[in-house]
């Protein structure tokens, strides 16, 4: 499988692979989705690529989806839906316009079961965050996503030591280039 960029005008032609790998790889534990959430996720993906800044990279292999990352910039106003309101609230307004705003936040990764192993994860995320600005990258993930947690911290990121408040135990990380998360 090979790691590469996709414009996202080009991603409704992959939209069968994403939707299969979405449902394979968040049905697991800790997300526990049901696989009908890949169709909700693409349909989500078409609005997504609009946003400024969107990035996407996909790994394919013999015309199969093995997996794929979307990241954009975040907005100088931060949102408010989803969880951007809790992440606010955990952050504080000044973090959060220094750390988050403008920056480049990671919101998918995932990498098929059947493909994991062979660096997979590691070649998207970078994909998707060589062109973070100033090296500025965020995202969220779930507390109990400890693999998860592990490959992030294997890639050089920092988890933010301050709980995202909600129910699904929500934290933030830094990407390795951000100043925030530096010495």
């Amino acid at each position: 499988m090979r790691v590469r960029l996709v414009e996202g005008a080009s991603l409704p032609s992959y939209a069968d692979g994403i939707r299969q790998v979405y449902a394979d790889v968040f049905s697991e534990p800790p997300w526990n989705e049901d696989p009908s959430a890949g169709d909700r996720y693409v349909e989500r993906l078409a609005a997504d690529a609009a946003r400024p800044g969107f990035t996407a990279a996909l790994a394919l292999g013999e015309g199969a989806v093995g997996g794929f990352a979307t990241a954009w910039t975040t907005p100088d106003v931060f949102p408010s839906g989803r969880s951007y309101g809790h992440v606010a609230e955990a952050l504080g307004p000044d973090r959060v316009e220094g750390w988050l705003c403008g920056a480049l936040e990671v919101d998918e990764l995932a990498v098929s079961p059947d493909a994991r192993g062979a660096g997979l994860g590691a070649a998207l995320l970078s994909a998707v965050t060589e062109a973070a600005p100033d090296g500025r990258c965020w995202l969220l993930t779930s507390v109990h996503a400890e693999a998860t947690l592990r490959f992030y911290r294997r890639a050089g990121w920092h988890q933010v030591p301050v709980s995202v408040p909600g129910r699904a135990g929500l934290v933030v990380l830094l990407g390795p280039g951000h100043p925030a998360a530096r010495p």
